[in-house]
């Protein structure tokens, strides 16, 4: 017997022996949904064959698709169909793959497989984005032949549950792409529910997997352990599923900053990876260990593992995986002084990601590149990768909110259906009551005057609820607002307030003065100490300069560390006055965390506009880019201090445009004057 026939033969007894093991359901069962479901499952091994060994299950597959017994079943055949396009999707063909996905939708009942297996064609490309438009398509027709609530033993006969699940899947990773990680759990948990009603255990514990990462982006630490936890307890065994959890649990450390941890496990995968025929499982934990080695000052071990794993990676066409692995060799490359080459793999990285619009990968990106020119005193463009990063990061975080709103209105929406329909219900009841009182009116006068009266009584208490109804949601939607406008860490107005001032208030001839804070070496304040100690050092940073400014004063969290105080009134003397103010209140006295007490100080750049002498009128945001260029200048010479815009030599709008293209080359050729003010004197023994 070949080789093929007897791997063939092995497949089909393991698929006979897991469905005696869960997969079955009920003894009492038909012929068809029998062979539905060891087709399923038969189905399923080939392609986790075909994810390292893609040419043995293309052979497995075409035998399938030429038998005479499948030949009678045009919905397996469709089924056979997209497997063999996926797999090849997974081979890195993706040619070969859309032309099977043309197939699909030239038959009956094809389009949505064919609309799923062009999303799983973008996904490996490295487009999550556009994979979920397509997968989100798809779901529009493979989801409602599945059940909506947990079934008590099996999915009902007619649901494809295999591609419904791999469709919410790819819909999950777009959304959280996309910064919506709300919205991502919501597809995930659907998707658990589906595996574990099939009885399925490996695609049960990969969207554990998947909602582990997930509670992780929600901040939410002890969730996303109880998921990875039960996924290894189903994984028992399966050292291909566990090498796979490895990559997930090291991520997850990595979010957590344990970096021991993180190294333990990627060691261990490649460990149990490196004794089986697992080539890309191998690849992904040296891609792994390079993004470990270069976030621990190991950068030459880094570009090492990045440069093995990428002919594997090629080979297989993943990439999602080279983008990774190529940005990591790029961060690598700038720490070892190499910057042609790290220009070559950074250009290489943006023609990958070509038309892709995950913002948060493309945002750890920018951070990742900024930090590693920063470390080498490369400032030029370590300021320009800081910049590209706060916009992208601006845009990501407008979007999560938007989308917290949205979830938020539609909940309002809902109760306000609800309680239409309530108010429809008791009018209809009335109408149905008077209609009783006429024929009642033929028999007895007085009853009708009765009845009538009543209904007068009932149509007042339903005007009182409709009134009292409406104030309470019109109380409700105005909470809203004024919460959307509030911080909820610290209590402050945040951007979007700061946005709505601006509106009203500013535009072309923005007047006043503006300070940008952000607290010195936060990041090691988070490495060292943990979130909740960062947390509380926001929250007293962001009451010591709510203290130390004036009562008209307009105090907002920037994002992140940073905070912007807007003083509409206060006079260009009295500015130097109030940077000293906050920079003393801030740093002069330590803060309160749980291990102690720990010295906090910050950086500040103010400005009063317009600016002197020219008194240019300027936009709002150019005044707040004024300011953040002279906070940049005071942290690039040491933090603990404000810099302050006293006078900028331009006599035009050109001029001044002219200057603050290249702020750090006009304060050099002295057409900035700025004003150094220094912050309190710190203990020997360091600040953190």
């Amino acid at each position: 017997m070949s080789r093929l026939h007897r791997a063939r033969a092995s497949r089909v007894a393991l698929a006979a022996l897991l469905l005696s093991f869960g997969l079955s359901g009920p003894a009492a069962v038909s012929a068809s949904d029998s062979h539905d479901r060891q087709l399923d499952t038969e189905l399923a091994q080939w392609e986790r064959t075909g994810y390292n060994e893609p040419k043995e299950a293309l052979q497995g597959l075409q035998a399938l698709r030429s038998s005479r017994a499948e030949a009678n079943r045009p919905d397996h055949a469709l089924r056979i169909d997209y497997t063999i396009g996926r797999v090849q999707a997974m081979a890195g063909d993706m040619d070969e793959a859309r032309r099977w996905a043309d197939r699909l939708e030239n038959r009956p009942g094809g389009q949505p497989l064919a609309l799923l297996l062009r999303a799983e064609v973008q996904d490996r490309s490295g487009q999550p984005v556009k994979a979920g438009e397509l997968a989100q398509q798809a779901l529009a027709d493979l989801d409602p032949g599945c059940p909506q609530e947990t079934p008590t033993f099996q999915v009902k006969a007619g649901c494809d549950w295999r591609s419904t699940y791999t469709a919410l899947r790819i819909v999950a990773r777009a959304q959280s792409a996309r910064g919506e990680p709300a919205s991502a759990e919501v597809r995930l948990l659907r998707a658990l529910e589906l595996a574990q009603s099939a009885g399925d255990t490996f695609a049960t514990l990969m969207v554990l997997s998947q909602l582990a990462l997930n509670a992780q982006d929600l901040d939410q630490p002890a969730v996303a352990q109880q998921r990875i936890t039960q996924a290894l307890q189903l994984a028992q065994g399966d050292v291909g599923a566990t090498v796979r959890l490895r990559i997930v649990e090291s991520s997850m450390a990595a979010l957590r900053n344990d970096t021991k941890s993180q190294l333990a496990l990627l060691e261990d995968g490649l460990r149990l990876a490196a004794h089986t025929t697992a080539r890309r499982e191998v690849a992904s934990m040296q891609a792994s260990l390079a993004d470990a080695y270069m976030h621990t000052q190991q950068p030459a071990r880094a570009a090492m593992l990045a440069r093995q794993a990428l002919p594997v990676v090629q080979e297989f066409g993943d990439q999602k995986l080279e983008r990774t692995l190529r940005h990591n060799l790029s961060v690598s490359l700038v720490l070892l002084r190499q910057f042609d080459a790290a220009r070559r793999e950074i250009n290489r990285v943006i023609e990958l990601a070509r038309g892709d619009n995950d913002a948060v990968r493309r945002i750890l990106q920018l951070r990742e590149l900024g930090e590693a020119y920063a470390a080498v005193n490369q400032p030029r463009e370590a300021l320009r990768l800081y910049h590209e990063e706060r916009s992208l990061s601006a845009e990501t975080a407008q979007r999560k909110r938007e989308s917290a709103l949205r979830q938020l209105s539609h909940k309002y929406d809902i109760e306000a259906r609800q309680r239409d329909l309530e108010l429809a219900r008791r009018q209809q009841a009335l109408q149905d009551q008077e209609l009783t009182n006429r024929r009642l009116a033929q028999y007895a006068g007085v009853g009708l005057a009765v009845l009538l009266g009543l209904s007068v009584v009932l149509m007042g208490v339903m005007l009182v609820r409709v009134r009292d109804t409406n104030k309470r949601l019109k109380a409700n939607q105005s909470l809203l607002r004024a919460q959307s406008e509030r911080d909820p860490l610290t209590e402050l107005a945040n951007r979007r307030h700061f946005l709505s001032v601006m509106d009203r208030e500013a535009g072309d001839a923005f007047r006043g003065a503006l300070l940008m804070i952000d607290i010195d070496h936060f990041k090691q304040v988070n490495d060292r100490h943990g979130h909740a100690a960062g947390d509380m050092v926001i929250r007293e940073v962001a009451r010591r300069i709510s203290q130390a400014v004036r009562s008209d004063d307009l105090v907002v969290r920037w994002g992140g560390e940073e905070f912007l105080v807007f003083a509409r009134t206060v006079a260009p003397s009295a500015l130097q006055h109030l940077a000293e103010r906050i920079l003393s209140g801030i740093g002069s006295q330590p803060i309160a965390i749980a291990e102690g007490s720990l010295r906090v100080t910050a950086s500040i750049g103010y400005g009063h506009f317009p600016l002197a002498p020219a008194l240019l009128p300027q936009h709002w945001e150019q005044a707040v880019n004024w300011a953040d260029m002279a906070l940049y200048t005071a942290k690039s010479q040491g933090r603990n201090r404000a810099h302050g815009i006293e006078a900028v030599q331009a006599e035009d709008a050109q001029a001044l445009s002219q200057v603050e293209t290249d702020f750090e080359a006009a304060c050099s050729r002295g057409l900035v004057r700025l004003q150094t003010l220094l912050g309190p004197e710190q203990p020997a023994d360091g600040t953190h």
